[in-house]
């Protein structure tokens, strides 16, 4: 099952919560839901979209929005580790690609820390060990559909090559990061948009253009 805009929105799957009390979609009921989907050595996670989702938090979370934070990997694996989440949620250590462009960019401070706390709940994403023999075809034609909306469309040739590349791809990761399939995600930073019904209203990979908006007109609804 795959989370689709516009019905029920599935709960997610993490393998430990790193701060706050662990929750889940059916947890959260008559909520707006916003769930920022980040990995720990992804500097426009840091620079873009865990600020515009701390900003919204702190505007809404008194008008029934909760703000969740989900660490997940689709590569480096080394360094998109539980351990180097713990240490950003409790010593504000950033690593690898993060800790060199925050700091040409000055988001950390003098001892080379992040100089804003995450102030929600954040959880790990769930890490399977990726077993290649079990890539189906509904899997990657989700894939494909996710990224490629119009590929019914496209001509034989160009359906066959897709569908090569995207096995190719798909046979090259080492694991499967349950919630970040789940959500069908393109990157990181992502941002997950559910309504006070449970319903997915939306997915926003890169910057979360018009975040603040999209979560006012949900609690004007």
């Amino acid at each position: 099952m795959f989370a689709q805009i516009g019905k029920k929105a599935p709960n997610f799957k993490v393998s430990s919560w790193v701060q706050g009390i662990p929750t889940n979609i059916d947890i959260e009921k008559d909520k707006i839901i916003i769930i920022e989907v980040f990995q720990v050595n992804c500097p426009g996670c840091f620079i873009y979209g865990i600020p515009s989702v701390i900003d919204v938090y702190n505007k809404y979370k008194l008008d029934g929005v909760t703000v969740l934070g989900i660490a997940t990997a689709f590569e480096d694996y080394d360094k998109n580790t539980l351990e180097n989440l713990k240490l950003l949620l409790k010593s504000n250590v950033v690593i690898g690609e993060t800790r060199k462009i925050l700091g040409q960019y000055n988001y950390l401070d003098d001892n080379k820390k992040l100089k804003y706390k995450i102030p929600f709940p954040v959880a790990m994403d769930s890490l399977i060990k990726h077993e290649t023999n079990n890539i189906d075809n509904q899997r990657i034609m989700n894939f494909i559909y996710n990224q490629i909306p119009d590929f019914d469309s496209r001509n034989n040739d160009y359906q066959n090559k897709i569908k090569s590349n995207v096995i190719t791809y798909l046979k090259s990761k080492e694991y499967i990061t349950e919630t970040f399939e789940l959500f069908s995600l393109q990157g990181t930073p992502s941002t997950i948009i559910i309504d006070r019904k449970g319903i997915l209203r939306d997915v926003i990979f890169g910057q979360g253009y018009n975040l603040e908006m999209r979560v006012k007109d949900l609690i004007n609804e």
